[in-house]
């Protein structure tokens, strides 16, 4: 008797072994690829602040005004005017305030001082008469002495900035006056920090001298104080 063979064929199942290997072969990349990534992280703020204080400083005379020698007169049986360059000076303007400054000038009175130009003995003595005013010497009337400004302006220094100072002696100013009188001034919130006046002519400084002018013996000479002042305002 012969057997029949029932030959059983199932459906084949596909493998899956090559599609898991190609996903994991893509992970292990991703992987790696992040890894060598720089890492990403969320922004930070942090909240600063800084202050500073200001102290205020000073105003003065950054460089003193100086009178310059005046030129020798010789007579000659007129009356004279001799002329000389005004020395430049200068104001440092440290307030802070801004309130602006001005500058006057004024013949000074007082023990051992001529608001005039009066006879003047420098040394020790001086023929008959002693170190010091003469008294009773012979004298130039008020406002013999003039400061003319006309082509001179502040300059700016040590990095200052802002509004200059004015000159203020475009019509020739007294210098030998008995009343103060206005050199220069900065205006409101002008002038602040270092100025320095420049370019003033060889004929800034005039001396008016009369034909009465006496001449001195024994190395006396004509003298006057003169009292600078810078205030506060212009």
């Amino acid at each position: 008797m012969s057997s029949t063979h029932n030959t059983h064929n199932p459906r084949q199942v596909p493998d899956k072994r090559p599609r898991v290997a190609r996903l994991l072969l893509i992970l292990a990349i991703v992987y790696v690829v992040s890894a060598q990534a720089p890492a990403v992280s969320a922004a930070a703020t942090a909240e600063d602040k800084t202050l500073f204080s200001v102290i205020a400083g000073s105003l003065s005379f950054s460089t003193l005004p100086a009178m310059p020698t005046l030129t020798s007169v010789t007579l000659n049986g007129q009356a004279q005017t001799t002329t000389t360059t005004m020395t430049n000076f200068g104001a440092a303007d440290a307030t802070g305030s801004g309130s602006g400054w001005n500058v006057t000038v004024a013949g000074q009175s007082g023990s051992e001082k001529s608001a005039v130009f009066a006879q003047y003995c420098p040394t020790a003595t001086c023929g008959s008469d002693v170190k010091g005013y003469v008294p009773s010497g012979a004298t130039l009337p008020a406002n013999s002495l003039t400061l003319g400004s006309t082509g001179a302006s502040f300059a700016a220094q040590s990095g200052s900035t802002g509004t200059a100072p004015t000159l203020q002696c475009a019509s020739a100013c007294n210098v030998d006056s008995a009343t103060a009188v206005k050199i220069a001034s900065a205006a409101v919130s002008a002038g602040m920090g270092t100025w320095l006046t420049s370019g003033f002519s060889a004929t800034s400084l005039s001396l008016a001298t009369p034909t009465t002018l006496k001449a001195l013996a024994n190395g006396e000479a004509y003298r006057v104080n003169l009292l600078w002042t810078l205030g506060t305002g212009p």
